[in-house]
């Protein structure tokens, strides 16, 4: 008699950037394991093609583009997923911000993380008077790179940049960043003088972001502080 198949649950969530509802399950024993033995072979394109794979898998709700989806989206969707795999909690050590130097232990819970937005934020950049350029959010590429960089050499902030890019446009004119090379767009931010690039770092200064604040209180100093938690990064720390 075979032995019984093992029922996995479902669970739904919101995605930050559009409100969406999405049903996923979590990780498999099998799969977090391919997950773990990419991480430790510190090669970016093993995890990325570990995270693709799992991400696929684990969402259930049908035309989901993984590799389109925005950064703050993967994260939180990531972190949700990982939290019902392995534990609603996750335990951290947190250096407190009086001093610089002590430790403390501290437990937070993934259902009070949240995409935290700014109302200064605009996917729209004016570049001039007759120019606006309209940008798109990092994808899952730069969320790998972002978060798994073992040895910190990131790609040159113009290609970024140009890669986030979405359509330039005028009154009567568009051109679609689909329709040009990535040579061409990148040539396009290097053209830029100083105040109109100060306008780009503003949109990734301000994008949405997995964020959580959380108060501490050094054991030492009895001084309490509050600590922000950014990036999918902080919560495995």
């Amino acid at each position: 008699m075979p032995l019984p198949k093992i029922v996995t649950p479902s669970y739904e969530l919101k995605l930050p950037s559009n409100g969406k509802k999405i049903s996923y399950r979590p990780f498999l024993v099998k799969e977090e394991k391919i997950l773990i033995l990419a991480i430790e072979s510190s090669s970016l394109k093993q995890i990325s093609r570990a995270i693709k794979d799992i991400l696929k898998n684990c969402i259930l709700t049908k035309g989901v583009k993984v590799d389109q989806l925005p950064t703050f989206d993967i994260e939180y969707l990531f972190l949700n997923i990982r939290a019902r795999s392995i534990g609603e909690s996750i335990e951290l050590v947190v250096t407190c911000p009086d001093d610089n130097e002590t430790k403390v232990n501290t437990t937070i819970y993934i259902d009070e993380i949240e995409v935290k937005t700014n109302d200064e934020h605009n996917t729209d950049i004016k570049i001039d008077d007759t120019y606006t350029m309209r940008m798109k959010y990092p994808s899952l590429d730069e969320f790998i790179d972002e978060n798994f960089n073992f040895d910190g050499q990131s790609d040159n902030s113009f290609e970024i940049i140009a890669s986030c890019i979405d359509m330039v446009f005028s009154e009567e004119e568009a051109w679609e960043a689909k329709d040009c090379t990535k040579k061409e767009l990148t040539e396009f931010v290097e053209q830029m003088n100083s105040a109109q690039f100060k306008e780009i770092e503003q949109f990734f200064d301000t994008m949405p972001q997995l964020s959580h604040d959380i108060e501490v209180q050094n054991p030492k100093t009895k001084v309490k502080s509050t600590v922000k938690l950014e990036g999918l990064a902080s919560f495995f720390g």
